[in-house]
């Protein structure tokens, strides 16, 4: 028989996103509603694994009294890390060289020493993966999907990405009078990984007349091309939006960082490749707008909140149903719950035939194919 549940702790991990401490307090306010205590657990994992960093030994009772107010802000009040990947974790040899081991066996035993009899996992890909892995070792787990770039899998959307295209769509507006004003080509490099979810609903609703996006190879001639039909018609500006991720067609992608032993690698910097090679072959004067963590950073949209609130409440409903392994999904009749192993790992990019880029097309937005 199962053991009933009393505790549960609830973490926050990779990139920060609007609507983390809406899940926090849902979590938190379902749990205890049940008569279980709820932990909060610092910086990802590292609360655990580096107690001593942290007053509060790293992990520590969440009461209403400390969820009460923070659904509308952003962050998250339990901290974020997309460093230290416990089950590839870094550690320096003797040698100098520096290797991975896996270190989810003391979580484990953290969690069985405490008596915490299950956690909620609230975050991407990297995320629910070290979840799934520590499900099939035996804790409850129940994942949360979280991330801006709205690229996970199983879920028709993720709480991060409402606003993180609010915001890019109310920049690309702001950009067009400038743009105008001046007779230039701002081109508007946004987050999103290897995903062109962003740059694709952000520069549709934002009127951009080129989006570049990880899904489609681009040619420059091409999007140079429709500058210069622009000019003829009389349209002396362009908008061009730019996911992080985008590559021309033989491949290439910017790097601000290649990946090494402990971290993934850092896209970026593409926008100011775009801008240059525009600037060369139109001759227009090119500027370039790089959004980043801005687009991480606010208040959560209404949207968003409510995704959030219902994923938290789901997840501690799903656990008192006795269900571990899985993460809440939100689908066309409401929330589900789908296995963490047809989550972690999977990638879910943008399909080249769906709607919203034919949509593009129709509107006469060049993709660069």
């Amino acid at each position: 028989m199962t053991k009933p549940i009393k505790r549960i702790a609830v973490c926050t991990g990779g990139g920060d996103a609007p609507g983390l401490n809406a899940v926090i307090q849902s979590v938190m306010i379902a749990a205890d509603n049940l008569g279980w205590q709820c932990y909060g657990i610092r910086d990802g994992f590292n609360g655990i694994m580096f107690p001593e960093r942290y007053p509060d030994g790293g992990v520590y009772r969440l009461t209403r009294a400390k969820v009460r107010g923070i659904g509308n802000l952003g962050g998250t009040i339990l901290g974020s890390t997309n460093k230290g990947n416990p089950l590839h974790f870094p550690v320096n040899m003797p040698d100098g060289s520096v290797r991975e081991i896996d270190r989810s066996d003391e979580l484990l035993t953290y969690f069985a020493t405490h008596e915490i009899d299950a956690l909620v996992s609230i975050g991407g890909d990297g995320s629910l993966t070290i979840a799934d892995a520590l499900h099939r070792k035996g804790l409850r787990v129940i994942g949360v999907p979280k991330t801006i770039d709205n690229d996970l899998d199983k879920t028709l959307t993720t709480f991060g990405f409402d606003t993180a295209v609010g915001f890019a769509t109310e920049c690309i507006d702001r950009l067009h009078s400038t743009a105008e004003s001046h007779q230039r080509v701002m081109v508007v490099e946004v987050m999103g990984r290897y995903a062109g979810w962003i740059a694709l609903h952000a520069g549709i609703a934002g009127n951009a007349h080129a989006i570049l996006i990880p899904e489609i190879g681009f040619d420059i001639d091409k999007v140079a091309a429709k500058i210069r039909e622009r000019e003829a018609d009389g349209h002396l500006y362009s908008i061009v939006v730019v996911a992080e991720g985008a590559q021309a067609r033989d491949g290439h992608r910017e790097l601000v960082a290649p990946a090494e032993v402990g971290h993934a690698e850092r896209l970026g910097g593409i926008g100011g490749i775009i801008a240059q090679a525009l600037s060369q072959s139109t001759g227009k004067d090119t500027r370039v707008v790089v959004l980043g963590h801005l687009l991480r950073g606010g208040s959560p949209t209404s949207f968003d909140r409510l995704a959030a609130l219902r994923f938290g409440a789901a997840a501690v409903r799903g656990l008192d149903a006795g269900k571990t392994g899985v993460m809440v999904s939100l689908g066309v009749d409401g929330v589900d719950y789908v296995s963490l192993e047809e989550v972690a790992g999977h990638i879910r990019n943008v399909p080249i035939g769906c709607d919203t880029l034919q949509t593009g097309r129709d509107l006469g937005i060049s993709f660069g194919d």
